[in-house]
């Protein structure tokens, strides 16, 4: 298995017109999360990345939605690092990452960075590419390297799974779109007749993966100790029984009260 840490930062997508198919692709999400987005509740909703601050989600309850990107091309966007986010500990509702994973140098902190900012039970959208797809395999096809599919990371959703799992989250949904190479960039028609077999047949094995999880945490309450230590073992009187000591422990107390009383009357 390849380390999620690499020692170069992968080309990023400025917009995107940049990654094959990108428009279409970004239609497409939209009326996917459509329905999601009406679950979120909350105050803030952050958008991840170039790609992600693009995305508008209209149906959407939390109204403050804000796009954080590595430059700042519009005043409505926050200019920060995605593994350096300037934002509180669990001040965020809901985030979305929109092919944030495939193109970052670690991975790791940016899912640790979004764990620290989310509020409990806030909702976390991850988009990527499936490697077990035709576009995973055509990233290996040595053709058109200048399009960043050939850049993309590409992590299994087991992999990201198991990240989540290890931070606390909790997949919640789970589907896959856009069946096709990608390299070639031939027009997406989500309502032609492959693509909607493949969706209901096959979705697993879409190009492009989507993961709604949500932050699960666990209260540690401290709880009263419904036993009792033993008591320590004492050699004492431990070869008789419990009677004839306590016998034989008043006969001497009695004894030694007669004697007190001889002494007394004398």
């Amino acid at each position: 298995m390849r380390p999620a840490l690499i020692p170069r930062q992968p080309r990023y997508p400025a917009d995107w017109q940049a990654i094959p198919c990108g428009p279409a692709i970004r239609k497409e999400l939209e009326q996917l999360l459509s329905e999601a987005s009406r679950h979120w509740f909350g105050y803030h909703l952050v958008k991840l990345g170039a790609l992600s601050a693009a995305m508008e989600f209209p149906d959407c309850p939390i109204k403050h939605q804000v796009g954080i990107t590595l430059k700042q091309a519009q005043d409505s966007l926050v200019m920060a690092n995605s593994r350096a986010l300037p934002l509180l500990k669990r001040s965020i509702d809901a985030m979305i990452l929109s092919f944030e994973l495939d193109f970052a140098q670690d991975p790791h902190q940016i899912l640790r960075e979004a764990h620290r900012v989310m509020m409990p039970d806030g909702h976390l959208v991850l988009i990527g590419y499936n490697p077990f797809s035709l576009a995973g395999l055509a990233k290996y096809i040595p053709l058109r390297r200048d399009s960043l599919l050939h850049d993309a990371r590409c992590f299994s959703t087991m992999r990201i799974k198991d990240w989540l799992h290890l931070l606390g989250f909790e997949v919640i949904q789970e589907h896959g779109l856009a069946h096709s190479e990608l390299l070639f960039e031939r027009g997406l028609k989500p309502q032609s007749r492959w693509q909607r077999w493949a969706s209901e047949y096959c979705e697993c094995l879409g190009s492009v993966y989507v993961l709604v999880a949500k932050k699960r945490d666990i209260p540690l309450s401290p709880l009263k100790m419904k036993w009792k230590p033993k008591a320590r073992f004492s050699p004492a009187g431990a070869g008789l029984p419990t009677s004839r000591v306590s016998s034989e422990n008043g006969w001497q107390w009695h004894k030694n009260i007669a004697e007190k009383t001889k002494i007394a009357d004398k």
